[in-house]
């Protein structure tokens, strides 16, 4: 009796300690990607990189992004997040660099980065301290990523403002439902992978954040 209960306090402590690991590990990695992508943006931004379109952008994302799952239970896999976050943050240059050439377009990117910080902090802080299990919007959360990316791409193949909006508005409300997700997924042992989780973070966060500028963007009769 003595002997499955000290096993079974023993598996549940290592249990955490793994869950806690894999939290540390995340953050601190995604920090580091998050800093690396914003040094790429900058000097994209410097040089005046011309956006390398939407095919390129969209191949060397999903080519990157292919690599970073197959490396990443190997050193290999942190090289290539760092790949694909770089080439996110050289995507981004061009995208601020429009923004700013606008009367107010340095606030309106100030309120975008601030309004993403805002966002991503309160809902990982309400995630970790509830400890709530949000796996029920998994299937939702993919669909709707889906829905919504197909949406974009016609939007922007038939210069549809009204329809680029509505997925911009979709894509600030399934990433903030993913940030939920994934820090959740954590929590509860579903996700034991930190590369993959650092990646799904990153994402939601430059998909809020590119998402919001362009609302924002549009709210000030810029966009």
């Amino acid at each position: 009796m003595n002997t499955s209960m000290n096993n079974v306090l023993t598996g549940s402590q290592t249990n955490v300690s793994a869950t806690r690991k894999v939290l540390r590990n995340t953050y601190a990695l995604l920090s580091m990607t998050l800093l690396f992508s914003a040094l790429v943006a900058g000097i994209s931004m410097s040089l005046n990189l011309p956006h390398p379109g939407i095919l390129l952008t969209l191949g060397g994302y999903f080519g990157l992004l292919f690599a970073t799952t197959k490396f990443r239970n190997s050193s290999l896999g942190i090289a290539f997040v760092f790949a694909l976050t770089g080439f996110m943050g050289y995507t981004l240059g061009p995208i601020l660099n429009s923004y700013l050439s606008m009367a107010n377009g340095a606030e309106l990117v100030m309120t975008a980065m601030g309004a993403t910080g805002v966002i991503f902090l309160s809902l990982s802080a309400y995630a970790l301290v509830s400890r709530k299990d949000f796996s029920f919007m998994g299937s939702f959360l993919m669909v709707g990523i889906l829905v919504a990316f197909i949406a974009g791409l016609a939007a922007m193949f038939f210069e549809i403002q009204a329809l680029s909006l509505v997925v911009s508005s979709m894509f600030v409300l399934l990433m903030s439902g993913l940030i939920l997700y994934q820090t959740s997924d954590i929590i509860h042992g579903g996700e034991t992978n930190y590369i993959m989780a650092t990646v799904t973070l990153y994402v939601s966060i430059f998909n809020l954040f590119t998402s919001l500028l362009h609302l924002l963007g549009f709210m000030n009769g810029e966009d």
